[in-house]
């Protein structure tokens, strides 16, 4: 398929600043392969859909407040980092994206705090944005993560929401269930789940389940060519644990829904198939990239966000969707006024 296929008008009025008052009073839109049709409903109505034996796959990465703000040594120029992966531990070197990045060289030092206790040098040039930089940090490691904690921002995604991080959003853009850090941004369908909403699905008898990817972004990364053969994801860290692994196949096993909440859960999945198309523990790093057409092997519903056009969020929906499904179901969101991206509404695709 062709980037242009996924081109839509976004009416800038729809992409959401803020998320819902509460998490599963978000409007749902539920899609239904087999007929076409498409009913909207409220995120808590989610249970409706799923009973005994059904699985939800959640992702149960951490967001880590991963934007800093220093200042250069001498001239005092502030400067963003945005903290992408650790490199290493021991050294706290750290992959970040710089901006501006035109001021910043090989050598420089970046203070954080007042105080000074907290100093970056610049050790490398990875891209025209990225730079290697090792922190120089005389305390323990648990001092270190904390200071970074305090000094961090919300890394909320720039691409969409216009606004300044406020404190309010250290909850809000962390699902109820995060547990492991690593994530630069949340997996934002779930973001809609309440504990009365998992209470409720767990006495229909449904299991919920975590894998863990953290979220980098390459997620987000513009599609710069038509042919998307030819675009290529950045890799992220994830892992199948065996237990997760064993619910889902009983379920497929029992011929039961598998409902993969959000494109990063299902990555996970799908980056884990065993020769039979059943799921096996695993972790490392996956560069796969989801677009129409696309055999799934391990889910069969898949809940997600309304996402950004020309988005590799969006190309996997349409995978799971079918293109032209997709394609009207966006066209009726944006006739309905559903709000889209990160704290957006949500799509269950049954």
């Amino acid at each position: 398929m062709k980037l242009s296929e996924f081109k839509f008008d976004l009416p800038e009025a729809l992409v959401a600043q803020h998320p819902a008052k509460n998490r599963d009073e978000s409007r749902l839109m539920v899609v239904h392969r087999d007929s076409g049709k498409i009913e909207h409903r409220t995120f808590k109505d989610i249970i409706e859909y799923f009973g005994e034996g059904d699985v939800f796959v959640v992702n149960d990465t951490k967001v880590f407040p991963a934007r800093l703000y220093g200042n250069k040594e001498k001239t005092g120029a502030k400067i963003e980092v945005f903290l992408l992966r650790e490199l290493n531990k021991e050294i706290h070197l750290w992959d970040v994206l710089v901006d501006p990045a035109r001021k910043i060289r090989v050598g420089n030092k970046l203070y954080f705090d007042d105080e000074g206790e907290v100093v970056a040098e610049v050790i490398d040039n990875t891209t025209s944005r990225g730079r290697t930089i090792k922190f120089l940090f005389d305390g323990s490691d648990e001092e270190f993560y904390k200071a970074l904690h305090n000094l961090g921002e919300t890394p909320l995604p720039r691409e969409s929401i216009t606004r300044d991080a406020e404190p309010a959003d250290k909850e809000r853009y962390q699902t109820i269930y995060a547990k492991h850090t690593g994530a630069v941004a949340a997996p934002s369908a779930g973001l809609h789940f309440t504990r009365e909403v998992l209470k409720r699905l767990e006495i229909r008898g449904v299991e919920v389940v975590p894998v863990t990817l953290h979220v980098g972004l390459g997620t987000f990364r513009t599609v710069d060519v038509e042919d998307l053969t030819k675009h290529k994801m950045d890799s992220e860290n994830f892992i199948v644990p065996g237990t997760s692994a064993a619910v889902v196949n009983r379920a497929l096993d029992a011929k039961k829904r598998v409902c993969a909440v959000g494109t990063t859960s299902m990555r996970a999945m799908e980056s884990s198939v065993s020769a039979n198309s059943r799921l096996k523990a695993n972790e490392g790093w996956t560069d796969r990239f989801i677009f129409p057409p696309y055999d799934f092997k391990i889910a069969n519903t898949l809940l997600t966000n309304f996402h950004t056009p020309e988005s590799t969020l969006m190309m996997m929906a349409a995978a799971f969707a079918g293109y032209e499904l997709l394609i009207e179901a966006y066209n009726v969101a944006i006739k309905e006024k559903y709000k889209f991206f990160s704290y957006g509404d949500a799509m269950l695709i049954l």
